[in-house]
């Protein structure tokens, strides 16, 4: 980069807060997605204000600019496809203010969840989405992802929560978007269109979220089934009991295998598990719920059945289930467990049809791919186990992506539940979205007429998504 430019972002932000150093270059050129590429700079702001005067400085230069959380986003979302500036927010960290007789918490974009939620659990109060990544993630980025996780069934996802936030224009004019009330009704919802936009749109800066009390009393129970039609059938049929659980994981035999292999087997040798969680406040609304949940489970054919009150086997249990991407990799050597297809949506009651399909692309493009994930919201994920050195098997791994979208789509499902769209999703997302895409289209075009916002991503993304891969395959370097 232009050492002119170089030197105009110091005077902005200190010796300390940016990089041009080689390894550094080349470390935020990841993030926990396929894809590499390194940016020109990286720099690290610590309030609204320096990010204005970067935006602007990138806006009168004409220099691409990729706000970036913790990089733990597995779509490329926050990789610098066009190099230029990487806004690293993690020096933007502090929980501002809580107002737990408002029901908000005042928050800076670079905040991990986590720490987030220590500071609220002091008060009682607690922002429930739960993404898998939450001892890292920030929160900004689940704002620009519409993050979830497992508690999206009965508390929502990241945008359920947003009431309004602070963001920086492409040309660096500060805008401050929605409330601090519960309700807000008035024209265009600006918070909510910054929701999923993946730095597309502007650069978040703070967030105001609504929060709610922490469940007193919680309890989950495991359940083992022969299929994995069987398991679709015990979360569909809690659902219309009815009975919103806190969580319901589904893992099949690919993902119990790979994780008992890996962690030592914690988890029963069956087809398929269903991990559900109850909470409330009291235990006799948690006796009750958790006796509903294995008399459905009895219903739907489960082989085993475990309820637990036990905070440490349920500690084990949902560290199985969050080991599934980790744990691939133990069932071939020389082996990558890859993030391809990775968080497809399907109606609740259409989950066995998805799994079975997904079952059968893999067998016949000749891949193994691991189905788990949310299925008492819809939510699945699909793990690829491939050699990343095989041009031929990242070929098949994307031509069975394509089979599995194309039946999310079929079966009134979504490419993406809530990881957003990035690189990898970008051509099935477009499928997905094609009604939409000409407003999409306006829309990027009139908050970012320069292209300089992550470009390149989502709706203009051109081309195959095997590029840039940071794995060792020459072909798609």
């Amino acid at each position: 980069m232009d050492e002119r430019i170089i030197g105009r972002i110091e005077k902005i932000v200190g010796k300390e807060g940016y990089s041009v150093k080689t390894a550094d270059l080349y470390a935020y050129g990841f993030d926990a997605s396929i894809f590499h590429s390194a940016p020109d700079i990286v720099v690290q702001p610590r309030t609204t204000e320096q990010v204005s005067e970067i935006m602007k400085i990138a806006s009168e230069e004409r220099i691409p600019v990729v706000p970036r959380g913790a990089g733990t986003g597995l779509c490329g979302s926050a990789v610098p496809i066009k190099g230029g500036i990487v806004l690293a927010m993690q020096r933007m960290n502090r929980v501002l203010r809580v107002s737990v007789e408002d029901l908000w918490v005042d928050v800076e974009a670079g905040c991990v969840y986590d720490d987030l939620n220590r500071e609220l659990s002091k008060h009682g109060f607690f922002f429930p989405p739960s993404p898998g990544s939450a001892e890292a993630c920030q929160v900004g980025g689940m704002v620009a992802t519409n993050a979830s996780g497992m508690r999206a069934v009965k508390y929502g996802a990241t945008r359920d929560f947003v009431l309004g936030l602070t963001f920086v224009r492409a040309d660096g004019e500060i805008v401050r978007a929605g409330t601090r009330t519960i309700k807000d009704s008035s024209g265009y919802q600006l918070a909510r269109l910054m929701c999923g936009s993946e730095g597309t749109l502007g650069v978040i800066t703070e967030i105001t979220f609504k929060i709610t009390t922490k469940p007193k009393k919680s309890a989950s129970c495991l359940c083992g089934f022969d299929t994995v039609d069987a398991a679709g059938r015990c979360i569909a049929g809690i659902i219309a009991r009815p009975l919103i659980p806190a969580s319901c994981e589904l893992l099949d035999s690919v993902s119990i295998e790979a994780v008992n292999k890996a962690r030592g087997n914690p988890l029963p040798d069956c087809k398929a598990i269903c991990i559900v969680e109850v909470d409330g406040e009291t235990d006799e609304v948690i006796r009750r719920d958790l006796k509903i949940v294995e008399e459905v489970a009895g219903e739907t054919g489960a082989v085993s059945v475990t309820p637990s009150f036990d905070s440490k086997e349920i500690a084990r249990w949902t560290d199985a289930r969050k080991s599934v991407m980790t744990s691939l990799s133990a069932l071939k050597p020389g082996y990558s467990s890859v993030s391809l297809a990775d968080d497809m949506g399907v109606p609740v009651s259409k989950v066995p049809d998805a799994v079975r399909a997904f079952q059968e692309i893999a067998a016949r493009n000749r891949v193994t791919i691991a189905t788990y994930g949310h299925a008492s919201d819809g939510n699945l994920h699909t793990k690829m186990l491939i050699d990343p050195t095989d041009k031929d098997e990242w070929e098949r791994g994307v031509k069975a992506v394509d089979e599995i979208f194309d039946v999310c789509i079929e079966l009134g499902g979504t490419v993406t539940g809530e990881h957003g769209v990035g690189i990898s999703k970008a051509p099935n997302y477009m499928k997905e979205r094609e009604s939409e895409l000409s407003s999409i289209i306006a829309i990027k075009k009139a908050m970012d007429p320069l292209n300089i916002l992550n470009p390149g991503k989502m709706e203009q993304w051109r081309g195959p998504i095997l590029t840039r891969l940071r794995y060792p395959c020459k072909e798609f370097a």
